[in-house]
């Protein structure tokens, strides 16, 4: 894939579209890595017991996976400038089976000033919006 070019960007541009997949195992290995060890992420009695509807993903686990598709896109994970994200549902991850995302992006902004171009990711799990206002800001 070729880097992006600044001058030929349009706001509605498409940046590409994803699916990812976690299983349970994908939650303990992120749990290890991450060092977050809360038993939301791996205990079904616990996770029902506060409220959630079964075990589910890291927020953290989610935001990352979902702005690979912008660093893929932009050939350099050091152009992303900025990234935010309102984590406005859980992911559950059933056992067996998985959780899939779908994840989209599109340009919202070009500032040719800045050379930083706006992605807006669309991020939504089972048809629900899991990741609300995701922008990334990416300096090309």
């Amino acid at each position: 894939m070729s880097r992006p070019v600044l001058e030929q960007l349009a706001v509605g541009d498409v940046v590409g579209t994803r699916t990812v997949t976690f299983t349970r195992q994908d939650l303990v290995r992120y749990a290890g890595a991450s060092g977050d060890l809360n038993p939301i992420h791996w205990n079904e009695r616990f996770a029902g017991d506060v409220g959630l509807p079964g075990v589910i993903a890291h927020g953290m686990l989610t935001m990352g996976a979902a702005v690979n598709l912008v660093t893929d896109w932009a050939g350099d994970p050091g152009a992303i400038a900025d990234y935010g994200v309102r984590f406005t549902r859980p992911v559950p991850v059933p056992d067996p089976g998985e959780a899939v995302l779908e994840v989209s992006g599109a340009v919202g902004a070009v500032d040719a000033e800045a050379r930083t171009v706006r992605v807006d990711l669309t991020v939504t799990a089972a048809g629900e919006r899991v990741l609300g206002k995701a922008q990334v800001t990416v300096r090309l």
